[in-house]
């Protein structure tokens, strides 16, 4: 197994990459990049992603609390620069925890769509993925894995015909500015309560202030849409440049 080289861009000169295919598995980034302390820019990832082949959809995957607006505004910005944005239901579970399965759907699109692609580049680190991985490589498409290293299950890697480590590219992806920035993913996985109590304790807020800093963190919008979307009868075609 070749090993990503981020000087030479070698990744991209093994084989033909063609029309290139992303299913982002955004629940298992997120906390796999909150692990690595990193903030992900996901116009950053999918342009480093694409590399020099030809995108044909980019697809991000997750749980949503419907209640939750603010988590709207994320996803909005996800849809106005260049992600297709399949969504489900987070479900209570007997111990409270709140989760919401799309390993199937991902299996199915990327199934799918085989054909339609040359390659695919399967952002996740779950081993749940092998079999699906190897059902799209035996219909002769290209399969990347990419994800952090120490996060993603070395069956999956070993399936995959090349794994982008993005632990080792983690600059070429991270957001430039850690604090005021366009969205914020942590209003998507992370429970309201944690998003203000960060927010709270990052500006050391008097107890006074507690109320009023709480009710301004929930309904302040960071959301802004300057992106666009190129979109032919074929093609969901790349996100532009941040300005």
């Amino acid at each position: 197994m070749n090993n990503y080289d981020p000087t030479n861009n070698i990744s991209w000169q093994l084989g033909h990459r063609g029309r290139v295919a992303v299913f982002i598995d955004g629940n298992n980034l997120f906390h796999a990049a909150r692990f690595h302390n990193i903030d992900i820019d996901y116009n950053k990832l999918l342009r480093v992603l694409l590399g020099d082949g030809r995108l044909l959809r980019a697809f991000f995957y997750t749980g949503v609390d419907v209640g939750a607006e603010r988590q709207q505004g994320f996803l909005l910005w996800m849809r106005r620069n260049g992600f297709r944005v399949i969504q489900k239901e987070l479900k209570t579970f007997y111990d409270g925890t709140r989760k919401a399965n799309l390993d199937v759907e991902i299996a199915v699109d990327m199934l799918s769509l085989a054909g339609r692609y040359d390659t695919a580049v399967l952002v996740s680190g779950d081993e749940d993925f092998v079999y699906a991985v190897n059902a799209v490589a035996y219909k002769g498409c290209r399969v990347e894995v990419a994800g952090f290293r120490s996060n993603t299950a070395p069956k999956l890697i070993d399936v995959a015909d090349y794994f982008i480590d993005l632990g080792e590219i983690a600059e070429r992806v991270r957001k430039d500015v850690p604090h005021g920035s366009r969205y914020d993913e942590r209003e998507l996985h992370e429970p309201p309560g944690s998003y203000v109590h960060s927010h709270l304790e990052a500006q050391q807020i008097d107890p006074a202030e507690l109320f009023e800093t709480a009710m301004r963190v929930v309904l302040e919008s960071t959301v802004e849409a300057d992106g666009e979307v190129f979109e032919t009868s074929t093609e969901f075609i790349r996100v532009t440049d941040d300005n």
